[in-house]
């Protein structure tokens, strides 16, 4: 069964920033892309950043809304993939999880991320 592990949330003013990171137990993320999904009060969950497989054509893939703030990136050794949010925005609060993707299995608690002044 696989099982995501997500942490670094917290509260933060609009422009702050918030490093996320997300393990796995049981999956080796180097194999297989990894999504970075927000789901805001009351609306469906949504792929924020996207890091590719290795060896894929393409390394990491943003949704409009993110590009340019958000950096995705995997560390090989702590076997972890890891969402680096600047310049937040109060539409940026929520819930953050890590999932394959597609995903795959159990969904983790996600860790909570709140932008305000």
């Amino acid at each position: 069964q696989v099982q995501f592990v997500e942490s670094g949330g917290g509260l933060v003013q609009p422009g702050g920033s918030l490093r996320l990171s997300c393990a796995s137990s049981s999956f080796n993320f180097l194999w297989d892309t990894v999504s970075w999904y927000h789901q805001a009060p009351a609306r469906e969950r949504d792929v924020v950043a996207t890091i590719f497989r290795q060896g894929a054509p393409s390394l990491v893939m943003y949704a409009d809304s993110v590009k340019g703030r958000f950096t995705i990136s995997r560390d090989h050794v702590k076997n972890t993939v890891n969402l680096e949010m600047n310049n937040l925005k109060p539409e940026d609060s929520g819930a953050y999880y890590c999932n394959m993707n597609p995903p795959l299995g159990d969904w983790g608690q996600g860790t909570q991320v709140t932008v305000s002044s």
